[in-house]
């Protein structure tokens, strides 16, 4: 079995501050073991449901937080960022049997994590298909151009049900919670001890139906905080200055999505 790993900070246990997920803060050490350890537990849990193969993309600000050392010898790790339209789980591909995405959180606009946010700040909300998408969504359909399924996921509580949601039948850990600007999490063990148990979980049995099936046809709108970057992006091929601070994209190929999503957002 193959498997790919898609790692993000902010969903990770107890996570509360911006400062926490950024490399410059003394606090951001903590939590780039934390993401670490839960990695490692993912990989585990793959491992011990028969996986031989894994590739793990680093998928947070630099792409340069996971602590390589500590990764089981089955892994390939992708650090930093090609510019590839697959952006958070760049190096997907047919031959891959799952995707896992660990430390995921809730979309830009929610309430369920003080962290929540769409890939960058400058972006107020990035609909698909007129639905407020995350970043879990994005790259959910990013895996069914290339008939790969996602299988499992952790993270805060609201992505966990948006996950659910989307993709049936799909394991979900959720490790915390937002409550305003503050977060209510799981034990640091307790959460590596589940995730383990739940990727172990969702690569047995047949997790071939949790592939999304793809519409024939995609709307994309990006809604910016500041009508200077929408202006900006209203330039992109094919985009439209909807209104002030929202441009608007079409495509039949989710891939030219993708592609409007990395120069645009």
């Amino acid at each position: 079995m193959k498997v790919f790993i898609s790692a993000d900070i902010e969903g990770t246990t107890g996570i509360t501050n911006w400062e926490e997920a950024d490399k410059t803060h003394p606090t951001y050490q903590e939590f780039r073991e934390r993401m670490t350890d839960e990695v490692v537990a993912a990989c585990e849990g793959a491992i011990e449901a028969g996986a031989k193969e894994i590739v793990i993309k680093d998928a947070h600000g630099s792409g340069r937080n996971i602590i390589a050392a500590r990764l089981p010898d089955c892994v390939q790790l992708i650090r930093g960022w090609s510019g590839h339209p697959f952006c958070m789980v760049q190096e997907l591909d047919e031959s891959f049997d799952a995707l896992l995405f660990v430390g995921y959180h809730a979309k830009a606009g929610s309430d369920d994590n003080p962290l929540a946010h769409t890939l960058r700040l400058r972006v107020a909300h990035l609909m698909i298909n007129g639905e407020i998408a995350s970043e879990f969504h994005m790259h959910a359909l990013a895996a069914a151009t290339v008939k790969v399924p996602s299988v499992f996921l952790s993270g805060d509580a609201g992505i966990c049900a948006d996950a659910r949601r989307i993709v049936p039948g799909i394991v979900t850990v959720p490790v915390s919670r937002g409550i305003g600007p503050s977060t209510m999490s799981i034990a640091p063990n307790l959460a590596k001890k589940q995730i383990q148990a739940g990727v172990a979980n969702a690569l047995r049995g047949d997790f071939a139906a949790r592939r999304l099936t793809l519409p024939q046809h995609f709307t994309l709108e990006i809604k910016y905080t500041t009508p200077v970057d929408a202006y900006r992006a209203s330039w992109y091929p094919g985009a439209k200055l909807a209104a002030p601070r929202t441009v608007q994209f079409a495509a039949n190929d989710y891939f030219e999505i993708l592609r409007g999503i990395n120069f645009m957002a």
